[in-house]
């Protein structure tokens, strides 16, 4: 017996329970990992909510980082003992939970656990946006939205080391605060200002040559009007909702620009992806070019709270649940 938390019906946060459950053995090319901290991220309202599909009953959560109890047949590139994380299919809501070996990397000891847990998903999320969707390179203007989110820091950070001048947007004077340590050199209240508006005027007309936009339905079109001719808009959220349906022609109008809305899951499908996306992950926390922070701990019996707080977009940095 192990206890997770299941969802019966989709719906709002107080769908989550928490339940005994039986886990099966791990099946070929599994593994058993003890889950020490269990990630948070705005997917798993998607999933609760029922705006992504999933057979019911289902436990949430799609990343974590703990230890390995036990190994299903075949599994030879890890061992009982080893500290891993992972980014995988639904189920890490969960004191202990099977794994394909496949999804797991091999999490350093000089990483804590809960660093581990809160950096699979939003800091893959990063690197792929910054070095592989759109290569970020000295020189360039970025614009992050929900720069205090958690992928949002991250980005700020790391594009900062690369040598972009970051522009980020906030709903707060506290979150602004929290963005201008992370690396952005101009911050913009987006509830009391004209974000497009500013940054022409940051940007002195220039614009910037990618959007990087968590946000959704609230920020577009006026994101397309920060950009450059032959910008990159990358959609790779919808906090607010979903962008709805545009003309096409919108891009070739504002400057032949490119859109975008991409998904970590098919950046790290392969293997051989996946474990170099981690690779250089883990290198730039290593030099201190990315720091993952970690400003909210949550029992997994409070995750209907955690929830709460998270919809309610009062969190900033990256939320974790302790099994």
């Amino acid at each position: 017996m192990t206890k997770a938390i299941r969802i019966h019906k989709t719906g709002g946060p107080d769908v989550m329970v928490l339940e005994d459950i039986d886990l099966p053995a791990p099946a070929r090319g599994e593994v058993r990992v003890r889950n020490h901290a269990i990630g948070l991220n705005f997917i798993d309202i998607y999933f609760r909510a029922g705006a992504y599909p999933a057979a019911l009953p289902f436990t949430p959560g799609n990343e974590g980082a703990g230890e390995i109890i036990a190994l299903g047949k075949g599994v030879t590139e890890f061992k009982i003992g080893d500290r891993v994380a992972y980014v995988s299919t639904l189920g890490s809501y969960a004191q202990e939970r099977n794994v394909e070996a496949k999804a797991l990397i091999k999490l350093p000891k000089s990483i804590s656990f809960e660093m581990g847990a809160a950096m699979m998903l939003k800091g893959l999320t990063a690197q792929y946006l910054l070095r592989r969707t759109f290569k970020v390179k000295a020189g360039d203007t970025i614009l992050v939205h929900a720069a205090a989110g958690g992928v949002g820091l991250l980005l700020c950070q790391w594009a900062k080391a690369l040598g972009a001048t970051v522009i980020g947007t906030v709903g707060s004077e506290a979150k602004a605060k929290l963005a201008k340590k992370a690396g952005a050199k101009h911050v913009i209240l987006y509830n009391s200002e004209d974000f497009a508006a500013r940054v022409k005027e940051i940007t002195k007309g220039k614009l910037c040559d990618v959007v990087y936009d968590g946000v959704g339905k609230t920020t577009f079109p006026a994101s397309l009007d920060c950009l450059r001719p032959l910008g990159m808009f990358v959609s790779y959220g919808s906090a607010s909702g979903q962008v709805e349906a545009f003309n096409i022609g919108l891009l070739q109008q504002k400057g032949s620009l490119f859109a975008t809305r991409p998904t970590l899951f098919h950046y790290i499908a392969k293997r051989e992806d996946y474990v170099a996306s981690a690779k250089d992950l883990m290198r730039a926390i290593s030099r201190g070019d990315v720091t993952i922070p970690i400003h909210a701990r949550y029992d997994l019996a409070d995750v209907v709270k955690a929830h709460e707080a998270l919809a309610s977009r009062a969190t900033t940095g990256a939320t974790i649940l302790i099994p």
